[in-house]
C-alpha cells in the first residue's frame, strides 16, 4: 500500500470552497480504487494549513488514477473548484508507507523467512 499525503496552504477566507473541493476529491479517490482517509482542516493555531491522506494498493494503482487528471471530465470539474475559488495557494505531495496498528503485532520479529545470508550456520 502507498499513502499520498498532500499538504496544502489554503486561503483561510475560502474554507467553504476548500471543503467542496475536498469532498469531491474524496468521492473520486474512492470511485477509482483508492481509500481516502479524509481532509484535516485548521482548527486551532496556524489557520492556513490543511492535509489530505489517501491510499492506493500500489504505486501502479495510483499511477492509473493519476492518468485521469486533465482528461476525465469529473477530475477537471473537481480541479475547477480549486482554480476558480482560489482556495488553494499551494500544495506538495509526499508518498509514504503506512505502519498500521495491526502491523505492530509482530514488532521485533523478523518479517518472513530469513534469507540465506542472514541464517545462522546451524540452520
Amino acid at each position: 500500500m502507498i499513502t499520498c499525503v498532500v499538504r496544502y496552504t489554503i486561503d483561510p477566507k475560502k474554507i467553504a470552497a476548500f471543503e467542496r473541493f475536498g469532498s469531491r476529491w474524496m468521492e473520486l479517490v474512492q470511485a477509482h480504487g483508492g481509500t481516502h482517509h479524509g481532509y484535516f482542516l485548521p482548527a486551532e493555531g496556524a489557520s492556513d494549513e490543511a492535509l489530505a491522506l489517501f491510499s492506493f494498493p500500489s504505486l501502479a494503482a495510483y499511477e492509473e488514477y493519476r492518468q485521469l487528471f486533465g482528461r476525465d471530465p469529473e477530475f477537471i470539474a473537481a480541479d475547477r473548484i480549486r482554480d476558480e475559488s482560489g482556495c488553494v495557494l499551494r500544495y506538495e505531495r509526499t508518498f509514504m508507507r503506512p505502519l498500521l496498528p495491526g502491523d505492530l503485532a509482530g514488532a521485533g520479529a523478523t518479517p518472513g523467512p530469513a534469507s540465506e545470508e542472514s541464517r545462522s550456520p546451524t540452520s
